[in-house]
């Protein structure tokens, strides 16, 4: 088997991304990360959990994965973009052309035939794991 083709048959593992000394709250970073397609750039978003926060209801999840480029700008910035809330559903505002995408699951607001790529991201102690 070559190496290529071992490489599309890797199965998804999680690894160490970050801490959480890293992540600004309410705001997103970009990383690489190792994948079965080669490094990927990826955009955390660290949403904590505080029931106060108009702007930001109630929700479940405090970590959030997604691509780091918008395919609208064809740039890496997502990271960079402006989080808020949609109909309930915490978002990321691109900053070039502020196209929303919801950070669960990565859709598009604007256009439901564009979606980011996800992936699974979660605490252990104070670092942040992410699965790729």
């Amino acid at each position: 088997m070559s190496t290529a083709t071992a490489a599309k048959t890797m199965t998804r593992t999680w690894q160490p991304l970050c801490t959480r000394a890293d992540l600004v709250p309410y705001s997103g970073v970009a990383a690489w990360v190792e994948t079965a397609e080669g490094p990927a750039q990826v955009a955390i978003f660290y949403i904590p959990a505080d029931p106060n926060t108009p702007a930001l209801p109630d929700h479940a999840t405090e970590l959030y994965a997604l691509d780091h480029h918008d395919p609208f700008s064809v740039a890496n910035v997502i990271a960079r973009g402006i989080v808020g809330d949609v109909k309930g559903a915490p978002v990321v505002a691109s900053p070039i052309y502020k196209q929303h995408f919801r950070l669960a699951d990565g859709q598009c607001l604007e256009d439901e035939s564009v979606k980011l790529r996800t992936w699974s991201v979660s605490f252990k102690g104070d670092e942040v794991w992410i699965e790729a």
